[in-house]
């Protein structure tokens, strides 16, 4: 997995940190919100990105998404006053909630140790990324972003989101590698397609976020974890018994 390889490349939600669930949350606040209390029995998380997939060339692709949800619960709010709503009810959430998944820092660190260069892959909005950098404790505490990652790619850096591999293209360009010189670090299948599209290899970190999609991630990706214990038991039998 890591012989020959450079440059690790991770995804954010769902893979660093422990945030899908929150997410989800997020969004059934808002959809009941905009939509009277009410809510339909829906994977939340499964429609949102499908939608992020289907939008995923337009500008702003969170503005389409809360157009979406403007016309399915058919609100009277416009999609920019669901936006607007959205990140304020995010907000409580991404400054102290959120955090990475168990362990996630022991890899980091380790990785580090072994001289790899570590990137951030990530669809997430530049202001949130910031926060996370910045003001999140449950991050900055454990690994914090600037320390650990050589570059760090959100939403705003790329014209066409994942799974267009338009991020990774640009890491390899930054970072002088290859695409056999990199391994990418993925939990959804949107991120899993995004590095097939680029043609690099990846491992995915299980998410139970993802399980809908389990059989198309295990199927498209060269290595499975259930959790970072189990990738860092991995990644030191590759490395230091030979």
């Amino acid at each position: 997995m890591l012989k020959g390889k450079k440059v690790i490349i991770f995804d954010m939600d769902g893979t660093l940190i422990d945030s899908i669930g929150i997410w989800n949350t997020i969004d059934e606040e808002v959809i009941r919100t905009i939509g009277n209390g009410e809510i339909d029995n829906i994977d939340i998380g499964k429609q949102r990105d499908e939608k992020l997939k289907e939008y995923s060339k337009c500008e702003d692709i969170y503005l389409e998404y809360c157009g979406f949800l403007k016309k399915k619960y058919n609100s009277n709010m416009s999609k920019e006053e669901i936006k607007e709503l959205r990140y304020k009810i995010a907000d409580k959430y991404i400054r102290t909630k959120i955090g990475y998944k168990p362990n996630v820092e022991k890899v980091l660190k380790y990785l580090k140790e072994k001289s790899f260069t570590l990137a951030i892959a990530s669809t997430t909005n530049d202001f949130t990324i910031d926060i996370y950098k910045n003001e999140n404790q449950n991050i900055i505490n454990k690994a914090n972003l600037e320390d650990i990652f050589s570059l760090i790619y959100s939403k705003g850096a790329v014209k066409e989101l994942k799974p267009n591999p338009e991020v990774h293209y640009k890491i390899l360009k930054e970072l002088n590698v290859t695409k056999e010189e990199c391994l990418i670090i993925e939990d959804s299948l949107i991120g899993v397609e995004a590095a097939n599209n680029a043609n690099i290899e990846v491992a995915v970190i299980y998410d139970k976020y993802s399980d809908s999609n389990r059989e198309k991630i295990n199927k498209l990706s060269q290595y499975q974890f259930k959790d970072y214990n189990e990738m860092l038991k991995y990644m030191k039998c590759e490395l230091e018994d030979n």
